[in-house]
């Protein structure tokens, strides 16, 4: 049974429950489309074909590490309703000032309080939001879609060692190759 907040249905978290997502690591992300629209370009010969939208898509992928200074980003591939990526969080060398910052605020806890990811300038989920968010700007910004949204919530996998990291960097740059068998591919729904 789902449960309720100010008596709306809230969707559970996707994220590893009681999981640190701001703590320095690797994380694999993929991030869709509403209704796994293909926004973002086609597959021609198993390679990827960026549109305008798609060429935003991959900017703002790239642009990340400018606003989160913190962030090194690994591969990644914008797919025709999708986007792979990983990311790596290095906060070693953020400004002290901001984190004693942080530290000293008050906090009454519960959803707006030290228990909401949202609030930490360095979780993942803040930086796929602030993605999410840059590209929709950008996108609507050109007027060229009216419809362009993204699904709610993004998919992610904590990268634990190195052969997981490398598995999950070949499935990256394969990922436009085995389209015709992507389930993320409209015409696989029912395979």
């Amino acid at each position: 049974m789902q449960e309720k907040f100010k008596n709306k249905y809230t969707i559970k978290s996707a994220r590893l429950e009681g999981y640190d997502y701001s703590q320095n690591g690797m994380y694999f992300v993929t991030i869709c489309t509403k209704n796994r629209e293909e926004f973002f370009g086609e597959i021609v010969d198993g390679k990827m074909v960026l549109n305008k939208i798609g060429k935003i898509a991959e900017e703002c992928w790239k642009g990340i590490p400018d606003h989160f200074p913190f962030i090194v980003l690994d591969e990644f591939v914008v797919m025709p309703n999708h986007v792979h990526g990983i990311i790596e969080i290095c906060k070693n060398d953020i400004n002290m000032a901001m984190r004693r910052d942080a530290i000293n605020r008050v906090s009454t806890g519960g959803i707006t309080g030290k228990n909401n990811p949202m609030n930490n300038p360095y979780s993942l989920s803040k930086i796929i939001r602030w993605y999410k968010g840059r590209c929709s700007f950008e996108i609507n910004h050109i007027g060229q879609t009216m419809n362009f949204a993204w699904q709610p919530r993004f998919y992610d996998h904590i990268i634990r060692d190195d052969e997981s990291l490398n598995k999950i960097r070949e499935y990256i740059k394969i990922n436009p190759e085995m389209w015709h068998r992507d389930r993320n591919n409209a015409e696989n729904v029912f395979m």
